[in-house]
């Protein structure tokens, strides 16, 4: 792009950041320094508004600029992640919205120390939910300094590190100084104009074509150098390699399992009043979030069939840059006046998606290293005579207490994200040459290992124990980490983390087949070998408070 047309694109950039600046700004001066306000904004959302922000979540940078990059280079593979994280949505509706929203009060700790002891699995849980928002931090981190990359003309340079930086800085303001009610917003205005941004690409592309969906198809076949290969099974995942099959399931496994263990999703359906609302937030979320994978669909053909599927690849070999690069084709041109108009409002579109989604997952870390991990481990020295360590654990939790008090939390909470951003800022640094719907992927199978077991069990298993619960979270988090840091993602190719080591050991990329059924195993096998029996007053507690709404805060 042209210094003129770089300038455009930055003007639009700024706006969106002195916007997002602006309403933070707003919402802290008005906020209460409660926790409960920090944390999930006072209960207060409409499902509309709840809805919207869910979808904001969902529809982020990585999503926008990773699934349409993978439909560019593998046509119907990269189709299969825009299917797969709107199925998984399906189990969010059906079996998780309402018993969260009954049973939680911030994180998904809150849920599971329903049934069983607070201190190991609230450690437990805590662990794994950082993790999990980590990697997913990560993915949007990486497709922002992508994309800023390509718009000032150095693509793994200078532009990566400097927008991974302030992207950073920017999301631990937003968390900082306006909680879950920031966040919140922003998510919403984010959705808004994400969709109109790929409504507007969509409808452009489909023009090219005289609104023949076929044609288009046909084209992007062509272009992409593959022929009818382009449009069917194989290119990416399955074919004739046995392990690029498995890879194709694991990720399946971990796309469809993995939305309903994410901490930034369960966190969601406690912003809203009731269990009535959370249903209907998630019923709303899919609507988008479906309209949304279909317009991904079109605009990734579209950039094969008019941008050119090697193009593509030469600008980013993950597919990272293959939205902007289509908005300049449907604007006339790289040094056109259109083609600058659009990929700056593309741009800046997905630069807010960016802030919008980082901010909501960093408080979901930030929650869950302050609300379960400094809880759990710091020793309470205020607990009163007579008030046994679990019975004083209980009354704390249950009431939103710590030692110093809600504001004690919101102050360690603070810091806790600082800390969350940094990790994630230096993580982002290294993995610039992988795919962002990619890490994404990797964050969803962390999650339908570690979280989604020993939530489903707590929700719906009457022999569950505490030993179960702690087994089934570390036995998926721990193989799932494992496998990740011995696969072709961190060493062995070209694309990984470290090129030019060779340890991958585990020849999948996705650790969803393995690590997913040792989590559920590792559940079951805890129970069983538990000493110490099931509680049945609890189980009714939780079955009576889930179902019904008795007892939510």
């Amino acid at each position: 792009m042209s210094g003129g047309h770089q300038v455009l694109t930055l003007l639009l950039l700024s706006a969106v950041v002195v916007a997002t600046l602006a309403v933070t700004s707003w919402v802290g001066s008005r906020r209460h320094a409660s926790s409960q306000e920090f944390y999930a904004g006072g209960r207060l959302f409409t499902p509309l508004e709840n809805g919207f922000a869910i979808a904001g979540d969902h529809m982020s940078a990585a999503a926008f600029l990773g699934i349409a990059g993978l439909v560019a280079l593998y046509g119907y593979d990269g189709m299969l992640y825009s299917v797969g994280f709107l199925v998984a949505w399906l189990l969010v509706l059906l079996l998780i919205a309402e018993p969260v929203r009954n049973c939680g009060r911030y994180t998904l700790a809150d849920v599971v120390a329903v049934r069983v002891r607070e201190r190991p699995v609230r450690i437990a849980l805590g662990c794994s939910s950082v993790t999990v928002s980590v990697l997913y931090l990560v993915a949007q981190l990486v497709g922002a300094g992508s994309l800023m990359a390509l718009v000032l003309g150095s693509y793994g340079g200078a532009a990566y590190a400097w927008t991974v930086l302030g992207v950073g800085a920017l999301m631990v303001f937003h968390v900082v100084c306006g909680g879950m009610r920031a966040a919140t917003w922003i998510q919403i205005a984010k959705a808004v104009l994400l969709m109109g941004g790929a409504l507007t690409l969509s409808v452009l592309v489909l023009l090219r074509f005289g609104g023949d969906l076929a044609a288009l198809l046909t084209s992007a076949a062509e272009n992409s150098g593959h022929g009818k290969e382009f449009l069917a099974p194989g290119l990416r995942y399955g074919g004739a390699d046995r392990v690029s099959r498995l890879d194709f399931l694991s990720l399946g496994l971990a796309l469809v399992l993995g939305t309903a263990g994410l901490p930034h999703v369960l966190a969601r359906f406690c912003t809203v009043p009731t269990a009535r609302a959370a249903r209907r937030s998630a019923v709303w979320a899919i609507g988008l979030i479906g309209s949304f994978s279909l317009m991904t669909i079109v605009i990734g053909a579209g950039a094969a069939a008019l941008v050119g599927t090697d193009a593509v690849r030469r600008s980013s070999a993950a597919g990272n840059t293959a939205v902007p690069l289509l908005s300049v084709e449907l604007g006339g041109g790289a040094h056109a006046t259109g083609g600058a108009a659009v990929v700056a409002l593309v741009a800046a579109v997905a630069f807010a998606s960016v802030l919008a989604a980082v901010a909501g997952v960093t408080l979901a870390a930030s929650a869950a290293m302050t609300h379960d991990l400094y809880a759990s481990l710091t020793p309470r020295r205020d607990r009163p005579d007579g008030w046994s360590r679990e019975g004083w654990s209980r009354r704390t939790w249950s009431q939103g207490g710590r030692r110093g008090g809600p504001k004690g939390e919101v102050a360690v909470a603070r810091a806790a994200a600082v800390v969350i951003g940094a990790v994630a800022v230096g993580l982002s640094l290294s993995a610039r040459e992988l795919n962002v719907a990619f890490l994404l992927g990797l964050a969803f199978a962390v999650a339908a290992s570690a979280n989604l077991p020993v939530l489903l069990y707590a929700l719906f298993w009457r022999r569950f124990t505490t030993c179960g619960a702690v087994c089934s979270v570390y036995g998926g988090l721990l193989p799932a980490v494992a496998l990740v840091v011995f696969s072709p993602v961190v060493s062995g190719g070209p694309q990984s983390l470290f090129p030019g080591r060779d340890f991958a050991y585990f020849p999948l990329e996705n650790p969803g087949l393995v690590s997913i059924p040792l989590g559920f195993l590792a559940g079951w096998l805890g129970t069983l070998l538990s000493h110490r029996s099931a509680d049945p007053a609890r189980h009714a507690e939780t079955e009576v408070r889930s179902l019904t709404g008795a007892g939510a805060v």
